[in-house]
């Protein structure tokens, strides 16, 4: 059970990027303690990923996300495969042009990795989320491509040939929320996510849950299309995991966060 958060912005947009960065993060910060990290794209193509080993807390207030970045990533780890002690194996995973962020399970990830012949990112890398990006990359963000992932998944990337757009997926068994405003978009595993980070901005969205088997295409805060995929239904979870993994860690981000926006 992970959690995943992020933004896309229109250029013209007013909101504080590292604020907002930062109460996203602290809005996820109770599902997953293993490892944290960020990704953020402006003007350029390229993608700067930033993570480290340790839970939210010990990165929140280093996060910085310059004033012209347009996308942002968010994701907190409680790895089920892929042991975080390999930086490679933690979030935002890059696999070529992709970088990407994922909650949830895929469990045909070497089948895909073998009959595509992908190469791993890195020779020590054995996360599953990998397939995803790598399916990404080789179909060029194509719905149909994520009917072949067996698992449950809430996801998200950015791809550096497609510099306008923020992709956003949800398969089955993860939850994947939204919410709109005049100049942006945000999403967030929860709705309690999102809600942190309207307090802490002093901003009202438009909430709602994405239904399972849609992929967005968002373009400068605005959903620019929405496809729709057959996500594999027929697998069921043997282990049904509480969503709240570090409550320790959500207590401590939303008490700094608080500081933080007071000083903002």
């Amino acid at each position: 059970m992970c959690g995943i958060a992020g933004y896309s912005l229109s250029p013209e947009s007013s909101v504080k990027r590292t604020l907002a960065a930062q109460a996203l993060l602290a809005g996820i910060a109770e599902r997953g303690a293993d490892a944290v990290g960020y990704a953020h794209r402006g003007s350029s193509s390229s993608v700067t990923v930033h993570k480290r080993r340790s839970g939210a807390s010990e990165l929140l207030d280093e996060v910085h996300v310059p004033p012209a970045a347009t996308q942002l990533l968010v994701h907190v780890r409680d790895y089920t495969k892929g042991h975080p002690t390999i930086e490679a194996n933690n979030h935002p995973i890059r696999h070529g042009s992709v970088v990407g962020i994922h909650n949830g399970i895929i469990v045909n990830d070497e089948e895909i990795i073998t009959h595509y012949g992908f190469e791993r990112a890195h020779p020590e890398m054995t996360v599953d989320s990998e397939a995803i990006f790598a399916l990404a990359e080789h179909a060029q963000g194509s719905p149909e491509a994520l009917e072949e992932l067996h698992g449950a998944m809430a996801t998200a990337w950015l791809d550096e040939r497609v510099p306008s757009t923020l992709f956003l997926a949800r398969a089955v068994g993860r939850p994947l929320w939204v919410g709109t405003g005049s100049k942006g978009l945000f999403f967030a595993s929860t709705r309690n996510a999102l809600e942190v980070l309207e307090s802490t901005l002093r901003m009202t969205l438009r909430k709602r849950e994405v239904d399972e088997g849609m992929l967005l295409h968002v373009e400068d805060g605005r959903v620019a299309a929405v496809h729709r995929f057959r996500p594999d239904r027929s697998y069921i979870e043997e282990t049904i995991l509480p969503s709240v993994r570090a409550p320790h860690e959500g207590a401590s981000c939303l008490k700094r966060l608080a500081a933080i926006a007071l000083a903002a």
